[in-house]
């Protein structure tokens, strides 16, 4: 239990900051200063507190005490997008050191090389908390800088402890603080002193606090009063105490003192978030007399404090899933660490896509937005799944019971429309942000209330009553169909045809989204026929394997230009796969003959058991789908490493061009405008996919063997292994070399600028330990396979 204490600061906190600001004097000029934007989503950490539910949601006086709602990230070695409030709520963009050296000014991320540690690892090297441990080290060997990274889980506090070494020469460091408050860098407010940094926007605040004063302090716009653009003559000449009643994009710089070589620097940072200055100081306040030791001892839960230690204990199946691993389990631990800190600590159960603003480093902050720190249930489902296959049957409940927030009916606002279908994405308390309809999004959370119903984690009552209320719902809008009426979307629906495939990209029949559908009618009719609905059991059942029946005549060709023609296509949108119709030009890219892209949707059938694992048209697909031989525009599979000890890796499917330009080198969709260059590279979470299926087709004939898994393992378990980068973080995309490795100089297979972590490929990756482990697929459905694939 962790040991709880109350400090009474009374309202000093904003007359300490008030009265230490009239030791300085001036007001920054250049208000509003650059335009924003946010940072490198390529993370190599990121971190929140465990908090315990209580009653199945986050509230405050359970084990772990006050519910702590603090977020952080890390890439290129500097702590990023710091969020506190809901998950999406970003304060921060970014804090790191700019030195002062005798060749000139050094910065922190872009001078620096980086390796990301845990602090609190096992005997076998595998992390129990996502506490980190920072190095930094000059290109040019000049210093080095160690933090130790952390939040308060008692608190709304986050805590940097550093410490500076000069390697040689005499340096002179200074701590950068970028705030975005309120989820935009345009309207933020700041004064600072020696002894704290105070930025503001509304009720929303965040005061830094350091150990010791800093030597001087300054606050002002980016890129006209600010202090790094201050120090490119190697000195803070400016001292500006506020940023007045202006408003706009700031820094704050705090100098330290100067070191000669040899010298170590130690300071202890806390940032504190709260809903007025006071607040917030009394955060970073209340850190600092508990003491930083203490802190992170009740952060990892260390001896009777309850902490992240806890809850990875209570991972019943973890232990024994990590042994399929190839790497000790290092990734296995530190996939289920960050599929929990993906979770929104105001609403039990907000299962996000990510803790990234994709390529942020050129999206525009100017306007609040989430990213992919918003919920998708497709996304959604995934994670959920793996967590119940890790053995926490907590969260997935959380989950489910969580999921009427983002389903269409009476009740959303400004609906007119047919209900039952979830959302396309929204943020965590519900908001509405893109409505597009996804058959499988509305499929998904069907097949995880019958999970959850057969591990015995929902009663037979429970169930009938998600059926009624949630279910059932959902089940006949995958039956009927119906005209939608929401914000800009009036289209009609007539299922299995959907607006949206999982890509979010096309309409039409899809592959991998009739699977979803056929799977999520199969189960629902189960649960119908359990709940007393015999008639709707039937009518689900009925839809469904029409649905089936026609997979092969919508959506397999029999004269496609690939291979020997015979192939599942990517999507249709006629039921003819060989008319070789064009389909929708998307992100840039071409509107390509649809018998020219190739996805791995196919595959899904084989997962759900909809279809066998060698069931001709999958396997004459393959070939295609592996192709190496076919043009980049085309290609999809890419295989990494050495000659005879290869990984394979796919791409979404061919023609994708979300992702960087091959020709340029520019970001995804910079300034809002799509590129023909554009190119959508490799997703980790495929190898897995495939590793699922290669499982299936090893179980065709009774109980895989041994000398089966252990192939699986080789291949796509040490794969997806190799995708993570030293912080254990999986992504969105991996570089595929194709064309231009952009101002970062990717190297092959490294993670790029996408999503880092992606929710949905840690959770791939602990499933296929989860299925390795079984023998079986885990998300494979009985009631499917025994109709449709046996």
């Amino acid at each position: 239990m962790r040991n709880l204490k109350t400090f009474c600061l009374a309202g000093a906190a904003g007359l300490a900051l008030a009265s230490a600001a009239a030791a300085q004097s001036g007001v920054a000029p250049g208000a509003p200063g650059d335009a924003p934007v946010w940072s490198s989503a390529a993370k190599t950490g990121a971190g929140s507190s465990y908090e315990a539910y209580v009653d199945g949601q986050y509230r405050d006086g359970g084990p772990t005490g006050a519910v702590s709602k603090v977020w952080y990230s890390i890439a290129d070695g500097v702590l990023t997008e710091t969020m506190y409030g809901l998950i999406h709520e970003a304060q921060i963009k970014a804090l790191r050191f700019a030195l002062v050296t005798p060749e000139g000014l050094s910065l922190e991320g872009d001078d620096t090389t980086a390796r990301t540690e845990y602090i609190d690892v096992d005997d076998q090297g595998r992390p129990l908390a996502p506490a980190y441990r920072i190095t930094t080290r000059d290109t040019s060997g000049r210093y080095e800088i160690v933090k130790r990274i952390y939040s308060d889980p008692d608190r709304n506090a986050l805590v940097l402890r550093v410490e500076i070494k000069a390697l040689s020469g005499e340096i002179t460091p200074y701590l950068l603080l970028e705030p975005h408050i309120a989820n935009t860098g345009v309207d933020d407010q700041g004064r600072v002193t020696r002894d704290a940094f105070h930025a503001w926007e509304g009720d929303t605040h965040l005061v830094l606090k350091p150990s010791d004063a800093f030597e001087a302090a300054s606050v002002g716009f980016v890129g006209v009063s600010d202090g790094l653009t201050d120090l490119r003559d190697g000195k803070l000449d400016w001292t500006y105490a506020s940023t007045g009643d202006a408003t706009g994009n700031t820094l704050m710089t705090g100098a330290l003192p100067t070191l000669r070589m040899g010298q170590t620097l130690t300071r202890d940072f806390v940032i504190g978030f709260g809903d007025s200055a006071e607040a917030a100081q009394a955060a970073a306040d209340g850190s600092f007399q508990t003491g930083l030791d203490e802190v992170l001892a009740r952060f990892v839960g260390e001896g009777d404090r309850v902490g992240w230690r806890d809850y990875v204990a209570s991972l019943t199946e973890l232990p024994r899933i990590a042994q399929q691993a190839t790497d000790g389990g290092k990734l296995a631990y530190a996939s289920a660490l960050m599929l929990k800190v993906q979770e929104d600590r105001t609403h039990a159960g907000a299962l996000i896509a990510s803790l990234s603003n994709p390529w942020g480093d050129t999206v525009d902050a100017s306007k609040s937005s989430t990213g992919y720190k918003a919920v998708w249930p497709r996304d959604f489902y995934q994670v959920a799944m793996a967590l119940a296959a890790l053995g926490d049957r907590e969260t997935p409940l959380a989950a489910f019971n969580y999921l009427p927030q983002v389903q269409v009916g009476a009740d959303t606002p400004g609906n007119t429309g047919v209900g039952g279908w979830f959302l396309q994405k929204t943020h965590v308390d519900g908001e509405l942000e893109w409505v597009a309809v996804q058959l499988d999004q509305t499929a998904m959370p069907i097949m995880l209330g019958y999970r959850l119903w057969k591990l015995g984690w929902l009663s037979d009552a429970e169930m009938a009553d998600h059926f009624r209320s949630m279910l059932k719902p959902a089940a006949d809008f995958l039956v009927d169909g119906g005209k939608v009426g929401l914000l800009w979307n009036d289209a009609e629906i007539r299922p299995p045809f959907t607006q949206q495939e999982r890509w979010e990209e096309q309409q039409g029949y899809s592959p991998s989204t009739t699977a979803a559908v056929v799977a999520g009618l199969t189960v629902a009719a189960e649960m119908a026929r359990a709940a007393g609905d015999a008639a709707d059991a039937n009518r689900y059942q009925a839809a469904a394997d029409d649905y089936a029946a026609k997979i092969e005549a919508r959506m397999f060709t029999t004269n496609g230009d690939f291979g020997d023609g015979r192939y599942f296509i990517r999507i249709t949108q006629n039921e003819n796969p060989n008319d070789k119709a064009a389909i929708g030009a998307a992100n840039g890219q071409i509107a390509p003959q649809e018998d020219r892209v190739v996805d791995g949707g196919f595959l899904e059938l084989v997962r759900y058991g909809v279809r066998k694992a060698d069931d001709p048209h999958i396997v004459e697909t393959l070939p295609v789908y592996d192709d190496q031989s076919l043009e980049d525009l085309y290609r999809v599979r890419y295989d990494f490493g050495p000659e005879g000890d290869t990984t394979p890796g796919w791409r979404r499917y061919g023609v994708d061009g979300y992702g960087e330009d091959w020709r340029t080198g520019a970001n995804y969709g910079v300034g809002g405008e799509m590129s023909p260059g554009q190119r959508g590279r490799v997703w980790p979470f495929f190898t897995g996919e495939r590793g699922h299926y290669e499982l299936a087709r090893a179980s065709v004939n009774g109980t895989p063997s041994q000398s089966d898994i252990d192939a699986i393992r080789q291949t796509y378990v040490r794969g997806m292994e190799r995708f993570a980068n030293d912080g254990l973080m999986l992504s969105e995309q991996v570089w595929d070399g194709v064309g231009n490795p952009t101002e970062n100089d990717y190297v092959l297979g490294q993670n790029n600028d996408s999503a880092t972590p992606l929710a949905w490929t840690h959770a791939e990756y602990l499933k296929l330990l989860r299925s390795l482990a079984d023998g079986k697929v885990w998300d494979r459905y009985k009631a499917v396979e025994d109709r449709y694939a046996r």
